[in-house]
């Protein structure tokens, strides 16, 4: 379907996959690299959940071909990680994170951050604690409300008060002031790394390329035959394997993008980066210019530059509104 591609990154993902034994683990990065060509300094990710159970598992990961781990900490605080649900307690997460940094070349890991009730001076002394740990990459969200989950019921009960926009923020300029001090710019709107130690594989989704989404529920981006299309698999692990076993694949979807999708999805990704999108390749790729009126009106109000190489970017100032910014380039 895809043949002659070079892989550059695999990423364990979705769910728990740390709950999976080593040996499948290592049987399926063997079976993809029986399938295309690697190149010299893939990036094989997998996500953890910082236990004690995973934790342990670490060094046979490790053996199994994975070089990259992502633990999904989320707090440096008790009260938060039982409010978020969280399994592991502080201890535990900075023991993982501390193990796995002696173990994997690279480690990320992640903290959510604008809690309710969290004030500034509090997420100050909590960053700084976290990137006197962290060594090369940290992910930081600010919280959003979802469905199904406790915060959501809270919230929709009245029993929640989150920050409003102006206090949003100031979190979030006060994130970027902190991490660049540690060294540790952002280089996307939520992740920061040391120059070099960006995730490769997400960067691929922010810079639009092309990758492969295999297991129940994962998404793809492919171009084939001169086409870039779209595919999706079957939600239900069961019915995933099934249909496997049955036709050789599980794609519920797999539909060419128009040239107008494709300028859509290229903003909404592109605009992420630091380094911004290539006006020209928007071009190329949605069959149209960026409107002029729109990027110099962006440009006055201080939400988007240009910069030395054409680019355009969200400045740090308009960041915080990204989706505003996208849907009034994309209008």
């Amino acid at each position: 379907m895809a043949p002659e591609r070079t892989v550059r990154s695999i990423f364990f993902g979705g769910g728990t996959p740390s709950l999976m034994k080593p040996q499948s683990v290592e049987k399926i990065i063997n079976e993809i690299s029986t399938t295309w060509q690697f190149s010299n300094d893939v990036e094989i990710t997998l996500e953890a959940n910082p236990t004690s159970v995973e934790a342990d598992k670490f060094q046979a990961i490790r053996l199994a071909g994975v070089n990259r781990v992502s633990l999904g900490v989320q707090s440096l605080r008790p009260e938060p990680l039982a409010a978020l649900g969280r399994l592991h307690s502080v201890e535990d997460a900075i023991k993982a994170v501390e193990l796995a940094q002696s173990i994997f070349g690279r480690v990320n890991y992640d903290l959510i951050y604008a809690r309710p009730h969290q004030t500034l001076d509090e997420w100050r002394e909590e960053l700084t604690q976290a990137l006197n740990i962290a060594s090369t990459h940290i992910s930081l969200y600010q919280l959003t409300i979802e469905y199904g989950t406790r915060y959501y019921d809270l919230f929709h009960a009245g029993k929640l008060k989150m920050p409003d926009a102006e206090l949003s923020a100031q979190f979030y300029e006060l994130t970027q002031e902190i991490c660049n001090d540690f060294g540790l710019p952002a280089y996307e709107i939520s992740n920061h790394a040391r120059p070099g130690e960006e995730s490769r594989h997400n960067l691929t989704y922010w810079n639009y390329g092309e990758y492969v989404g295999i297991g129940p529920g994962a998404h793809g981006r492919l171009i084939i035959d001169g086409a870039r299309h779209a595919t999706s698999t079957e939600r239900s692990p069961y019915k995933w394997a099934e249909y496997v076993g049955e036709k050789g694949d599980a794609f519920v979807e797999f539909e060419a993008l128009s040239k107008g999708e494709q300028g859509d999805e290229y903003l909404l990704m592109g605009l992420r980066l630091k380094t911004g999108i290539d006006p020209v390749r928007f071009e190329k790729m949605s069959g149209q210019p960026l409107k002029q009126a729109q990027i110099d009106h962006l440009t006055e109000i201080g939400f988007l530059q240009i910069l030395e190489d054409g680019n355009l970017r969200v400045t740090d100032k308009g960041w915080p509104v990204l989706d505003a910014v996208v849907a009034d380039l994309a209008a």
